[in-house]
C-alpha cells in the first residue's frame, strides 16, 4: 500500500483545546494504527506541527484517515506521497 507523509499546521495558541480530546486522539490513533492506516506520528508543538505516515491507495484516502483524529480540525494539512529508497542492486 502507497504511504504518505501528512504534516499539519496548527496555531500553537490553540494546544489548550487539542489537549481537552488527547484521550479520544490516542484512541483514535490506536485504532488508526491496527487497520494499518497509520504509521509513526509526531507532534512539534513549539513549531505547530504534526507529522504523519499515513497508508492509503491515495491522496484523498490519506487525507480522509488523518480526518478521522478529532485533533485533526485544528489542522491544516498537506499530503506527501512518497516511495521507499531504492534497495541494492540486483544481481543474477
Amino acid at each position: 500500500m502507497p504511504t504518505f507523509i501528512v504534516i499539519a499546521d496548527f496555531d500553537p495558541a490553540v494546544l489548550p483545546q487539542m489537549t481537552s480530546v488527547l484521550a479520544e486522539e490516542g484512541a483514535q490513533v490506536e485504532v488508526l494504527k491496527s487497520q494499518g492506516r497509520l504509521g509513526s506520528v509526531f507532534i512539534s508543538p513549539a513549531r505547530g506541527r504534526v507529522f504523519l505516515e499515513v497508508f492509503a491507495d491515495d491522496e484523498a484516502g490519506a487525507e480522509a484517515s488523518v480526518h478521522t483524529l478529532p485533533m485533526a480540525k485544528w489542522w491544516e494539512l498537506d499530503v506527501y506521497p512518497t516511495m521507499a529508497p531504492p534497495g541494492p542492486p540486483v544481481t543474477d
